[in-house]
């Protein structure tokens, strides 16, 4: 409808730019932390501080990640936290992401002893097996949390300074890779630190790429598990008989401090027989009809170091043996 009045017009020209115009642009990392990271980084690692104080000068402050961290999924109850992850959907994606690289799974199985259920099940777990890998720069997840996020300031911290090494070292522009709200990077979620540390060039072609590289991201999962305690072929959880456990004996953190003897010794019981001298920790699970117990082993806490969530590791055990008994009806229809 054309206005009939000059003021009519300026009204629908302006309603328009509103409507066309950019958001306000966020807010700017502190200025203030940015020069002494920028200079901390100069001294010990010979980072230009000017350029290094530009290229975080062009990162935001999300302030959708403070609130995020603030209630992650793992402070779910187990009853909440177990359907997000145990879906049809998921365990169908995983048997195909499976059998699309078995063979690269099968060495890593070899060469690190980690079973190729637990790989998938890690990566199926982090991000739906490369589906959600997360949409937020990483230097402005890590920039966020490092100078704005004062409980985990000094891990968030020495992330981005991880980062900043990563980025140097793989030739990456620094302002380009994305990931999780914590700076969670590529197909199996590795934080700066851990790649430099664990990630691995498992196809050989001269680069660590988690990001869009499915045989660097599966060696670099076995190598993360294995360099954290993993022991081949040896149990990683096991359910508790009902009413043979309590809560006296049951630990949230995680600790192998007792051995499966011990634990049969005060009358806990399992369904499948457990090697009596495996160290082990008893963990209780939120259920709607009140406590479940298991008892985790050496690579279940292995699993941990993954993510300290004793839920997050019963998740990836459950995921690998819902893929596991998925795939063995197509295995056993091609015996001859």
């Amino acid at each position: 409808m054309r206005p009939k009045t000059f003021r009519g017009a300026v009204a629908v020209l302006l309603s328009l730019f509103l409507q066309c115009a950019p958001p306000a642009s966020a807010e700017g990392l502190d200025p203030a932390a940015i020069a002494a990271f920028s200079q901390q980084m100069s001294t010990r690692y010979g980072f230009n501080a000017e350029s290094l104080t530009a290229t975080l000068a062009q990162a935001q402050r999300r302030d959708t990640i403070l609130t995020t961290i603030a209630k992650p999924a793992e402070h779910k109850p187990w009853y909440v936290y177990r359907p997000i992850f145990m879906t049809a959907e998921r365990i169908d994606a995983g048997v195909r992401f499976w059998t699309e690289h078995a063979a690269v799974l099968a060495r890593a199985e070899q060469e690190y002893g980690v079973p190729a259920s637990i790989i998938v099940a890690i990566i199926g777990v982090e991000t739906f097996y490369g589906r959600n890998t997360g949409n937020f720069r990483v230097i402005e997840a890590l920039g966020t949390l490092a100078f704005h996020y004062p409980p985990r300031a000094t891990f968030f911290r020495s992330e981005l300074e991880n980062f900043f090494l990563l980025a140097r070292d793989e030739n990456l522009d620094a302002l380009t890779p994305t990931g999780s709200y914590a700076g969670a990077m590529g197909l199996p979620q590795f934080m700066p630190s851990s790649f430099r540390n664990f990630a691995v060039d498992f196809d050989h072609d001269g680069h660590r790429d988690i990001w869009r590289n499915p045989d660097d991201a599966i060696g670099s999962v076995a190598n993360y598990l294995k360099k954290h305690g993993w022991v081949a072929r040896q149990a990683i959880v096991m359910p508790v008989m009902p009413g043979t456990a309590n809560a006296a004996l049951a630990s949230d953190k995680l600790e192998l401090k007792r051995t499966a003897a011990q634990f049969l010794a005060a009358g806990v019981r399992t369904f499948d027989p457990v090697d009596p001298e495996l160290p082990a920790v008893l963990i209780a699970y939120e259920s709607k009809e009140g406590a479940e117990y298991w008892l985790g082993f050496k690579n279940f806490y292995a699993i941990t170091r993954y993510n300290r969530s004793p839920k997050y590791a019963l998740a990836v055990a459950q995921l690998a043996d819902a893929m596991v008994n998925k795939r063995r009806p197509a295995a056993a229809a091609k015996q001859p």
